[in-house]
């Protein structure tokens, strides 16, 4: 399976905000969404950055609730890895364990166009482990 199958079946909504966005504003879009993180785009719709719980968590516990005022550009992540349509479920799995990150946009040229969670990844790969064992099933009960 390739992210582009994901994709098609989870769609490509993507939660975004500007880097002058408060990150009071962020952690609003992660609670109402249930979601993990945030990409930060520019006025060029590029991507910039992204802002995960994780990265609020830190800088709560570093700056205390007085930080949620500040614009998510001082706590996002400004190096994003991303991947392509074609990238498979391995690739993402080896990118999201040596990166150690659950999140990863998903890029057409310069535009985004969706993103992966690691959740997305457990649900799909346990889809493709469920058909094998499937498979397997039907061929030694017809052996």
């Amino acid at each position: 399976m390739i992210v582009k199958q994901i994709l098609e079946a989870k769609g490509g909504d993507v939660a975004t905000a500007a880097p002058s966005a408060t990150i009071a504003h962020v952690v609003a879009m992660l609670a109402k969404r249930r979601i993990g993180a945030v990409v930060i785009t520019g006025p060029d719709d590029r991507i910039v950055g992204i802002a995960s719980e994780r990265d609020v968590v830190r800088a709560l516990d570093g700056e205390g609730p007085s930080v949620l005022d500040l614009p998510v550009s001082t706590i996002m992540t400004r190096t994003v890895a991303t991947c392509s349509q074609e990238a498979s479920i391995a690739d993402l799995m080896r990118q999201m364990t040596e990166g150690k990150f659950r999140h990863l946009p998903v890029v057409v040229g310069s535009t985004l166009a969706g993103i992966i969670s690691i959740g997305d990844v457990v649900k799909y790969r346990l889809s493709e482990l469920e058909h094998e064992t499937n498979t397997m099933r039907d061929y030694i009960a017809t052996a």
